[in-house]
C-alpha cells in the first residue's frame, strides 16, 4: 500500500547493538534519494550499547532541504528488527495514530496486539535471512531485508532503489545475498491497514 507523500517523513529504527540498524536507516535514506526525495538524513543515538542491547537510530525524508537533525522522538514510523523490542524497548512510544508498524516478527500483524489504528506490517526476515545464509560472524541479519518490508509497506522506495544502494555499499557477492534478501522479505511482507 503506498504511503501518500509527506512533506517530511520521521523514521525511528529498533534494533539490537550488531543488528545493522544504524546502518539500515543510512540506506534506507540513500535509497529514499533515489526515489526522488530531496532532503534526507539519517543519525544514530549512542549511548553505553553493547552487542545486544536495544539501540535506535533515526531516518528523516523531505521533498525540501532538512534544517533539524535530532534524533525522531515522535516518528511517522517505527521499523523493528527484533519483535520482542515492541515490549522491551516500547518500540512504538511516541509514534501517533495511522503511525507505521513494520517489524520482523514470523506473527501476523493482527497477532502482535498493537493497538491505535496504527498502520502495522510483520515480514518473517529471519527465516529469509536464515534460507539464504545471511550472516555476519555467525548473527543472521535481518537490517537489509527489512528495508524490503518498508518498501513493500509504503511504497516510499522499490526494490529498484535498495538494489542500487546495495550494489554501491557491498561487494557483488555480498550485494546479490543482500538485494535477495530484501526482494524475499518484500514478497512476505504482510500489512494491516
Amino acid at each position: 500500500m503506498d504511503m501518500t507523500r509527506p512533506e517530511q517523513i520521521e523514521i525511528r529504527w529498533h534494533g539490537r547493538g550488531g543488528q545493522g540498524a544504524v546502518t539500515s536507516a543510512g540506506m534506507l535514506a540513500e535509497a529514499a534519494y533515489y526515489a526522488g526525495f530531496k532532503g534526507v538524513s539519517s543519525a544514530p543515538a549512542f549511548g553505553a550499547e553493547r552487542r545486544g542491547a536495544p539501540v535506535t537510530a533515526s531516518t528523516r525524508l523531505a521533498n525540501a532541504t532538512l534544517r533539524h537533525f535530532s534524533q525522531v522522538e515522535n516518528p511517522d514510523m517505527v521499523v523493528v528488527l527484533e519483535d520482542s523490542l515492541l515490549v522491551t524497548a516500547n518500540a512504538v512510544n511516541g509514534l501517533g495514530a495511522k503511525g507505521y508498524v513494520i517489524v520482523n516478527s514470523h506473527l501476523a500483524p493482527e497477532e502482535l496486539g498493537l493497538s491505535n489504528g496504527f498502520r502495522i506490517a510483520t515480514a518473517d526476515a529471519d527465516s529469509v535471512a536464515e534460507e539464504i545464509e545471511l550472516r555476519v560472524s555467525g548473527v543472521i541479519m535481518v537490517n537489509t531485508a527489512m528495508l524490503g518490508a518498508v518498501a513493500k509497506a509504503t511504497g516510499l522506495i522499490t526494490l529498484e532503489h535498495i538494489e542500487r544502494v546495495l550494489n554501491h555499499t557491498f561487494s557483488p557477492k555480498a550485494a546479490r545475498k543482500n538485494i535477495e534478501a530484501a526482494r524475499m522479505t518484500y514478497e512476505c511482507t504482510r500489512c494491516a491497514y
